[in-house]
């Protein structure tokens, strides 16, 4: 697939803001299964500063400056990708779940390096007893790591309610674990702390899921959505994504922006404001196929 991704971040200002810095992960990254073929940055009014750089991830930030007085703010990220199908292991072939942990722990391979840190809790993902408990049940013994993640993956779906109005970009896994509902970031989150509570790699990965409108109705510019899900590693095959909002693997459909531990690691677009009085904030993406 070919895709053509707009993102733009508006916010409108009751007073005149003097300075204004974000952090912006909107740049797709190469992956295995993607190909990124433009990616540029809009801004109005124009930064004084930008600066672009490669984080502890290998993923693309940008870090940029109005350094002037302004009463609205928009930045726009236009990238075009194409993406193919990701080549997933035979779930039922992969390790025993145990297996893998003994190996994250020995790590004696640069790939079992590499992922074992994503083993640990971070800033967003807790770990105690009620999310391990949840966890076995997905992991009984002997278990093949890949499908004991489907199962999991499975579960999240069919017994989670997607709900926006349920939680914020701060919601800890431990309240999204107690009312079984939230959105994208959430059950990625609860995912990952899961995974992690049984000594497994998990990382959370942002990104954009083409959506399709209702059949016999128009699909609407702006209205779709950034949306996030799980990389599982599986040791001798590498990371597997698995979208437990959808329950489904990562596909064609899904475009990479960035991983890390948590939403913090990579949140869109992060930043500070001095004045402004009191701001509105609007968010528009569209992700449509080309070519």
């Amino acid at each position: 697939m070919k895709y053509r991704i707009t993102h733009t971040t508006a916010y409108q200002y009751s007073e005149p803001a003097s300075l204004s810095q974000n952090e912006l992960f909107l740049t797709p990254r190469a992956t295995a299964r993607q190909q990124v073929l433009q990616a540029e940055l809009v801004f109005d009014p124009q930064p004084q500063y930008l600066h672009r750089r490669i984080d502890y991830f290998d993923n693309i930030a940008h870090v940029f400056m109005v350094q002037q007085p302004h009463k609205a703010l928009s930045l726009t990220a236009v990238s075009i990708v194409r993406t193919g199908r990701a080549q997933n292991p035979d779930a039922a072939a992969t390790l025993p779940w145990e297996t893998a942990v003994q190996r994250l722990v020995a790590h004696l391979q640069p790939e079992e390096l590499d992922a074992s840190q994503f083993v640990f809790p971070s800033p967003m993902i807790s770990i105690n007893p009620a999310i391990l408990d949840y966890a076995r049940i997905s992991f009984p013994p002997g278990r093949p790591v890949l499908e004991g993640g489907l199962d999991l993956m499975g579960r999240i779906f069919n017994e989670f309610a997607y709900d926006k109005s349920a939680s914020t970009v701060d919601t800890p896994v431990t309240q999204v674990l107690a009312t079984r509902r939230g959105v994208c970031q959430d059950f990625s989150h609860l995912a990952i702390a899961c995974l992690r509570s049984l000594g497994l790699a998990a990382r959370y990965v942002s990104g954009y899921l083409e959506t399709l409108p209702p059949p016999g109705k128009i699909k609407l510019v702006g209205a779709d959505a950034s949306h996030a899900w799980v990389a599982l590693y599986v040791p001798d095959e590498g990371w597997v994504d698995l979208d437990p909002t959808n329950n489904v693997l990562a596909g064609e459909s899904h475009v990479t922006l960035a991983w890390g531990r948590d939403y913090s690691d990579v949140a869109p677009v992060k930043g500070v404001v001095m004045g402004g009085g009191v701001h509105t904030l609007s968010v528009e993406v569209d992700v449509a196929r080309v070519g």
